[in-house]
């Protein structure tokens, strides 16, 4: 069983990477991005029957920062 973890700072808060991309896209020429957020996705390989709640937990504990991050959880 495979499940990926997408990981992205929550609103509000400063992205500086993003911010860093968006900047060096204008650099290049690439007019019209107005915002760019950072994140990241965490792919795991699971035993099947991992429940959801399970994945959650990994989350909350490990994979996200929810003091400031959000995640979604994807069953692929």
């Amino acid at each position: 069983m495979k499940a990926r973890v997408h990981v992205m700072l929550k609103d509000g808060v400063l992205d500086p990477q993003g911010e860093a991309v968006r900047h060096a896209l204008g650099a290049m020429g690439f007019d019209g991005v107005e915002g760019v957020r950072q994140g990241k996705v965490i792919e795991l390989e699971l035993a099947d029957g991992t429940t959801e709640d399970r994945i959650g937990e990994m989350c909350e504990r490990l994979l996200a920062n929810t003091v400031i991050e959000s995640y979604r959880i994807e069953i692929v």
